[in-house]
């Protein structure tokens, strides 16, 4: 998803830029992010509002820049901060020197922050906790620049728009543009306002023993409502399953992931019931807080272990705005599932524009089918089912009729001002040769052949199970690909053979060793000879950093720990590995990288972000940050619920009423419970003991499986 432009001469070499950091996109690999999409705050660990990406934003919109605490010249020494909850915050703060008798500190500022669907509220409580009377002025300093995500991201500086006194009941300020509307009011009155400079100011007189508070509350709206509003409190679509295990990493991990995905929860104003409309995961905070396809489709798949109802909701989501007609200018197309949707265009510089609806993917289309087929697996109701399949048919036709005369998915950027490169690894240079060259379109990714193959078993076996015409065929189709993919795909090195990452538009193979091996295991695509070479290929230590999977070997000309896709480390893209390495017959492979991601899980609190930098584990002690990660991201999140899966060899089967659950290395983790899995709508418990035996706790209409 990156849409970062390096700025370069006429050679293609990187020149400087003007300013340290002016035009380049904001680092947020030291902030605090609260959430409640489509609203989030992002400021610094000492609570401030004052730069960079800092701020309070909804639907893509800033509503405040900057939001600052002082006390006259008293110096404000931060001392803790950091999340409380995905959607809340707290920090503390010494006002140094004053009251003070001794070394001991005495006056503290306590902000504590909490974000909801449209709302910032910030309550700053000073206390003096020593033996002398204090008097000081406290000042809250706003302001706005009303930008878009897109200009926040560009890194360019945007001059702050001049407030005016709020026309509502309480004493504040707001600002508004078009059709966005701000809105800063204060508890008590200030004592002093001073609207041009957005100061607040409050004369504070502290007893020994005593507190003050004041409250600062900031909504943000638009006038025609919100393009994905919030969902309701009480309508959260899965489950929520509680784990105990030996290793607190993994019981934390999940904790903070679910609650980190329930506040990336958005709904589809086209739902045909308003009451209970249709949810999908937002991508990620603070750059893609709204519907990516592929993004949406990965998370609610990873999340089937926890019901199908968020499922449900992205299938449908995406099917209202599944491509109708050929528009070269969007590149949707009949069948087709899209890539994103935004409020208006979204212009990077001058190479990229990507018009508000976008259909730029070559996978999300294959996705969507099986996401439909596993969803019925695990207990999406036959006739929620039955209404997308018409969907389905328009989505398997659209694979035949795209792809190349060669048989395979590709892609070419039409227009040429969208994505160049559009399977998951989307950015410029993503795709290379093991020389270092960048790969010409139309370009054929390993993955998406076989997210294609399972895409078309899955829609063959749905349509022979709904009485539809077509399964043979697709099975057919299906066995014709991975024919073609053994025979196009498979490349030598010096370590052996293995499947290129993608075909050029030449139709060479593109011979870089890759991550994307992982998407290719437990898809049927390979046979176990194939799987057992990559298998080999994953572990070793070109890819596996020692905390999840390098998108590029670091034997390769052009791995940079940093880049995007050449070389940092997915905690998504590792997961699926993990899962596929399970299905595939190699759980002591998928327990190693399980491990190494569960140790990047606390590295970064329990939140793990969209990506990290690559370096071994061997470089420190962990994972070093990519500055400009989205954290929360949702796909990220969710591969804390996959990672359990794979540990407990979990997988349902309800239309058979099968359940069936094969430990592979959940005893690493043991003794472990737990409770509030569900299938088919209804509850499962798992319990793996300390030597490894299983126990279950299903629902007496499925025959459970174990081991």
């Amino acid at each position: 998803m990156d849409s970062t432009v390096k700025p370069q001469d006429t050679n293609g070499s990187v020149t400087a830029s003007p300013s340290a950091t002016g035009g380049l996109q904001p680092f947020l690999h030291d902030a605090v992010v609260t959430l409640h999409a489509p609203s989030l705050v992002i400021s610094g660990e000492d609570g401030q509002l004052s730069g960079g990406a800092d701020g309070f934003y909804h639907g893509d919109r800033r509503a405040l820049s900057r939001l600052t605490v002082t006390a006259d010249d008293i110096a404000l020494a931060p001392v803790q901060g950091g999340l409380r909850g995905a959607d809340r915050a707290g920090f503390r703060a010494i006002l140094r020197g004053l009251g003070e008798v001794t070394p001991d500190p005495v006056v503290a500022l306590h902000r504590r922050r909490s974000t909801a669907n449209g709302r910032l509220e910030e309550v700053f409580e000073v206390t003096n906790a020593g033996g002398e009377h204090v008097r000081f002025r406290l000042t809250v300093s706003a302001g706005s620049d009303l930008a878009t995500m897109e200009q926040v991201k560009s890194g360019h500086v945007i001059e702050e728009v001049s407030p005016q006194v709020a026309d509502c009941d309480a004493i504040g300020l707001a600002w508004s543009a078009d059709d966005f509307a701000v809105r800063l009011a204060a508890e008590p009155v200030p004592d002093a306002l001073q609207v041009p400079t957005g100061e607040l100011s409050y004369d504070i007189d502290l007893k020994p023993g005593t507190s003050r508070s004041l409250t600062l509350t900031c909504t943000a709206a638009y006038m025609d409502g919100d393009q994905f509003p919030a969902p309701p409190a009480d309508q959260l679509p899965w489950s929520v399953p509680t784990l105990r295990s030996a290793d607190r990493r993994l019981d934390q991990w999940l904790q903070q992931s679910l609650a980190d995905l329930d506040r990336l929860r958005l709904t589809d104003r086209q739902s045909p019931d308003p009451d209970r409309p249709d949810q999908f995961l937002a991508a990620g905070a603070p750059w893609y807080l709204t519907l990516f396809g592929r993004d949406a489709l990965w998370a609610a798949r990873m999340l089937l272990p926890l019901g199908a109802d968020l499922a449900a909701g992205t299938l449908r989501t995406l099917a209202r705005r599944q491509g109708a007609v050929t528009d070269p200018a969007t590149e949707e197309q009949p069948g087709k599932i899209l890539h994103e949707v935004r409020r208006a265009t979204l212009q990077i510089a001058d190479r990229l524009s990507l018009p508000p609806v976008y259909y730029g993917t070559v996978d999300a289309t294959p996705l969507w089918i099986t996401l439909l087929h596993d969803a019925w697996r695990w207990g999406m109701s036959p006739a929620a089912v039955e209404e997308l399949l018409p969907h389905a048919e328009a989505a398997l036709a659209w694979m035949r009729d795209a792809a190349s005369a060669d048989g395979f998915l590709t892609y070419v950027d039409q227009t040429g001002h969208g994505l160049s490169n559009q399977g998951w690894k989307d950015s410029d240079d993503s795709i290379r040769y093991s020389d270092g060259r960048r790969a010409h379109a139309p370009i054929a990714l390993c993955e998406v052949q076989a997210y294609a193959y399972e895409a078309a078993r899955a829609g063959a076996a749905l349509l022979r199970a709904f009485g539809r015409p077509g399964a043979d065929a697709w099975e057919d189709w299906a066995d014709q690909l991975a024919t073609r993919f053994r025979e196009r795909f498979w490349v030598r090195d010096e370590k052996g053979a293995f499947p290129a990452v993608a075909l050029d538009g030449d139709g060479k193979p593109v011979d870089s060793v890759t991550s994307g091996f992982g998407h290719l295991l437990g898809t049927g695509l390979l046979n176990a000879q194939e799987s057992a070479l990559l298998a080999a290929r994953l572990t070793s230590p070109d890819l596996d950093a020692g905390h999840g999977l390098r998108t590029l070997s670091s034997d390769a000309v052009g791995y940079n720990p940093y880049g995007y896709h050449v070389g940092s480390i997915w905690p998504h893209d590792t997961a699926i590995a993990v899962h596929g390495l399970v299905k595939a017959g190699f759980p002591d492979a998928a327990a190693s990288l399980a491990d190494g991601l569960l140790g990047a899980s606390a590295a970064f609190d329990a939140r793990l972000p969209e990506l990290f930098a690559g370096h071994g584990s061997e470089a420190g002690t962990g994972p070093a940050p990519y500055p400009a990660s989205c954290r929360p991201q949702a796909w990220a999140a969710a591969s804390s619920v996959l990672i359990l899966q794979a540990a407990l060899g979990l997988d349902a089967d309800a239309p058979a009423g099968t359940v069936t659950v094969t430990p592979t290395f959940a005893h690493n983790y043991g003794p472990l419970t737990v409770t509030g899995l569900q299938v088919n709508g209804e509850r499962l418990d798992v319990v793996v003991t300390a030597d490894g035996s299983v126990q279950v706790t299903a629902p007496e209409a499925l025959a459970v499986t174990a081991a």
